[in-house]
């Protein structure tokens, strides 16, 4: 009977553990839907908050924050992926796997998404209103793949060093930064893709090649995901106590670099107001980026781990969502394009898009759903298990 019973709460804590991570993903992936509904539905999507060049300035509140609530997605993710490769590492190991099979398995994943973007989800963007002359876009999904791919290799460094990894990358990130008076200068390629975002314009004008996500700035959310990740594995009541400590921090981390206003902004205040002080640098991640969206990521992901009763039962359909997070990506694009045609073929206000996302999410959800069941279904080591 004890045996049953501490397999029983061992069973409990392992999908309480997983409850948290995928209900926070489902959440991020609602938000991103937000996002781009603005694009697509309201045409009112702002400029990128970039390094250098051109910065979004906002006149009214509602605009700005239907943009600061989705800065949260990008970050959750890459750290939301780094704790699902830890997680999947634990588990393969107590099947037996070894290490070069783990790490292969998730090359090979990491490649599929990066496919699936370049061969598929940049088609969906071609569908944007203002048109996209883009020829090759590297954005969050290349990223992401590439961080998995990179991140495998760094899997099997305890969470002490990957910590120390994710800060150093930030702290590089910063002191390599290049001249803001640089943007536009030319650069190759593969700075682009690893680098600092910016374009590479053909003779005839047309972008060839254009980078929002540059992989590595976006490397140290994925390894300090992964130490997360074994930390969740080996006590996760302790791990979403030190979520919501580290968050706290972070958030503190915060507002003594915007108060610095120097170094780990990458560019400077352009005000004093409020609004002043949550726009920040996105592309790359600055510093302080990071320390906002991250800090709020990990006291929300404290906050789910401890939903229970009707706040549990409430926040399951979250988890249909965060289950299928490629699926849903790659549909809720091409959904929000058609809606956009079909119903605000001219945009419509922030407003008037909000019932048009949630007409989105109603229609995925369903579909999220009944993918997420298939996939589960299939054998571990099958290609649809990795998307």
């Amino acid at each position: 009977m004890a045996v049953i019973a501490t397999e029983e709460a061992d069973k409990e804590q392992h999908t309480q553990r997983l409850f948290a991570p995928d209900a926070l993903r489902g959440l991020l992936m609602a938000l991103m839907a937000l996002d781009h509904a603005n694009l697509f539905v309201a045409h009112k999507h702002p400029s990128a908050e970039m390094w250098a060049g051109p910065f979004p300035l906002y006149n009214d509140t509602l605009t700005f924050l239907t943009r600061l609530v989705t800065h949260l997605c990008a970050p959750g993710f890459f750290f939301l992926m780094g704790v699902g490769m830890a997680l999947f590492a634990v588990a393969r190991r107590r099947q037996g796997w070894s290490r070069w099979a783990i790490t292969r398995h998730l090359l090979l994943r990491g490649a599929l998404i990066v496919a699936l973007k370049l061969l598929l989800v940049n088609r969906a963007w071609e569908l944007s209103p203002g048109g996209w002359g883009v020829q090759v876009y590297i954005g969050v999904l290349l990223a992401l793949g590439a961080g998995m791919m990179i991140g495998s290799f760094a899997l099997w460094l305890r969470p002490i060093p990957l910590v120390a990894l994710s800060a150093l990358l930030y702290i590089g990130l910063h002191v390599a930064a290049p001249d803001p008076n640089s943007w536009g200068q030319a650069r190759n390629a593969l700075t682009y893709i690893l680098l600092w975002p910016g374009g590479i314009s053909g003779a005839n004008g047309r972008t060839l090649l254009w980078s929002c996500y540059p992989v590595l700035p976006w490397l140290g959310l994925v390894t300090f995901g992964i130490a997360f990740g074994y930390w969740l594995a080996d006590d996760a009541r302790r791990a979403y106590g030190w979520a919501a400590s580290i968050g706290a921090a972070f958030l503190a981390g915060f507002l003594l670099l915007r108060y610095l206003n120097g170094f780990g902004n990458l560019r400077p205040r352009m005000g004093n107001g409020w609004i002043d002080w949550l726009n920040v640098v996105k592309y790359p991640p600055s510093l302080s980026f990071v320390l906002l969206t991250m800090g709020v990521n990990l006291l929300a992901l404290a906050a789910l781990s401890r939903a229970r009763g009707r706040w549990h039962a409430s926040l399951k359909s979250l988890v249909v969502f965060g289950q299928a997070p490629w699926f849903f990506y790659t549909l809720h694009l091409f959904l929000y394009a058609a809606l956009g045609r079909l119903l605000t073929p001219k945009g419509t206000s922030i407003p008037g898009m909000w019932p048009v996302w949630l007409l989105g999410l109603a229609i995925l959800w369903p579909l999220c759903r009944w993918y997420g069941q298939w996939k589960h279904k299939q054998p571990a080591t099958s290609l649809a298990r990795m998307l």
